[in-house]
C-alpha cells in the first residue's frame, strides 16, 4: 500500500498564493505530501524535464507552460485530496442518550445494580420489539455517564440497535466498562452535555431525546432549569427515571429527598417537551426493571399527540410473565409491544 492511501489532508494553510492559479489555500498540511503529489502530475505531464522557479514548501514549483486545463486537473486533485468523504446520515426512529448519574451518592454496588440493569433493560425482549416496531426499525443510542460540573463523558459512543444482536453488544460492552466518575451531582451538566452528543450524532431522527437518570437533586453547575429550557428550545425531549432513597438510608436528606420528593423535583425542574415523563425506581435494585419499562415508553410514544392516545403507556406482566401494556393501570394482552404499542 502506498502513501497515497493515507489520508494527505489535515487543514489548510496560507503560504502566498502558488504558481499555476492554485489558490493559496488549498496547500494542505501533512509533511507536504500532497502539494508534492500534486507538483508530480502536473511534472510527469507537462513537456518540461525541471521545475522551474522556486517553488514553495517541499522544493516544488508547477512547471512554465502548463496549460489550463492541466491546472484545472491539478485543482481538482487537491479538492480531492482536501474534501473529506461524506455521506449521508442513516435514518432512525429515534436518537437517544442515555444519561446515567455515577455521582458521590452512588456506591460501587449501587453503581453495578445500574449498569447491569441497563445492560439487561436495552437487551429485553420487548424493548428490542419495541425498537423493531418503528418506520425504520432500528433506533440509535449514546450512553453517557455523569457527575459534578465538568466530569461527564462516553461511555458507549453513538450505536445503532436494530435487533437483539445489536442489543446484547451494546449491554455486553457496558457491563464491561469502567466506571467514569465521582462527585457530586450536576444535572444541568449532564444535559448540556448531552445536547452536545445529539448534535453530533452521526445518524438522524425526528425524535431527539435524553433519558436522564439520578438520584439525587442538581447541587453543582447552573441552574438546572435553564439547562432544560436550552434543550427544549431545540426539539429535543428529556425524560427522567428517578432513583429513590429511602429517608432512613440517605446520608444528605436534602439531596435525595427534597421537599415534595424527588420524582415531583423532576417533574418540575428537569423534564421537558411533549410527552415527556418520569418513572420511578424504588432503589437501585429496582432500576433495571424501572429502565426497561421507560425504554418502552419512551420507543412506543413515537408522536408527541397520537390522534388516538390511550394516555400513558407503561409495560405490565400477566400470567407467565408476558408483558403487555397497562392502560390505566389493568393488564391488557391485546395491546403488545409486537402490534406496535399504539395506534398512530
Amino acid at each position: 500500500m502506498n502513501d497515497f492511501s493515507k489520508p494527505l489532508v489535515q487543514g489548510i494553510s496560507t503560504y502566498g498564493d502558488r504558481p499555476g492559479g492554485i489558490p493559496r489555500n488549498f496547500e494542505p498540511h501533512h509533511s507536504g505530501q500532497a502539494w508534492q503529489a500534486a507538483c508530480w502530475a502536473t511534472q510527469s505531464h507537462s513537456g518540461h524535464g525541471r521545475h522551474q522557479g522556486t517553488g514553495g514548501r517541499g522544493g516544488c514549483a508547477l512547471p512554465q507552460g502548463v496549460t489550463m486545463n492541466r491546472r484545472f486537473a491539478l485543482l481538482g486533485l487537491v479538492l480531492a485530496l482536501v474534501a473529506p468523504a461524506t455521506h449521508a446520515a442513516e435514518p432512525v426512529d429515534m436518537l437517544l442518550v442515555l444519561a446515567a448519574d455515577v455521582s458521590r451518592s452512588v456506591t460501587e454496588p449501587k453503581f453495578k445494580l445500574q449498569r447491569e440493569g441497563a445492560a439487561a433493560a436495552i437487551a429485553h425482549p420487548d424493548v428490542v420489539k419495541a425498537i423493531t416496531s418503528g418506520p425504520h426499525r432500528r433506533i440509535a443510542v449514546c450512553f453517557v455517564e455523569w457527575a459534578t460540573i465538568g466530569q461527564q463523558g462516553v461511555v458507549i459512543d453513538w450505536t445503532m440497535i436494530d435487533g437483539e444482536a445489536a442489543a446484547r453488544s451494546f449491554g455486553g460492552r457496558l457491563v464491561e466498562a469502567p466506571r467514569s466518575f465521582v462527585g457530586s451531582t450536576s444535572i444541568s451538566g449532564a444535559i448540556d452535555f448531552s445536547v452536545r452528543q445529539l448534535e453530533r450524532a452521526p445518524f438522524t431522527a425526528d425524535r431527539r431525546v435524553i433519558d436522564i437518570s439520578g438520584d439525587g437533586n442538581n447541587n453543582s453547575g447552573r441552574p438546572v432549569t435553564e439547562a432544560r429550557d436550552e434543550a427544549l428550545a431545540k426539539d429535543i425531549t428529556i425524560n427522567a427515571l428517578v432513583i429513590l432513597t429511602p429517608l432512613n438510608e440517605s446520608f444528605r436528606p436534602e439531596h435525595t429527598n427534597p421537599p415534595g420528593g424527588l420524582e415531583k423535583y423532576f417533574k418540575d425542574n428537569v423534564i421537558a417537551g411533549p410527552g415527556s415523563f418520569t418513572v420511578a425506581a424504588e432503589s437501585h435494585d429496582d432500576f433495571g426493571r424501572a429502565l426497561t419499562k421507560k425504554l418502552i415508553q419512551e420507543i412506543a410514544l413515537r408522536e408527541a399527540n397520537p390522534p388516538h392516545s390511550y394516555g400513558e403507556v407503561s409495560p405490565s406482566y400477566g400470567d407467565g410473565g408476558a408483558m403487555g401494556f397497562s392502560l390505566g393501570g389493568a393488564y391488557d394482552p391485546s395491546v403488545s409491544v409486537r402490534r406496535g404499542l399504539l395506534p398512530l
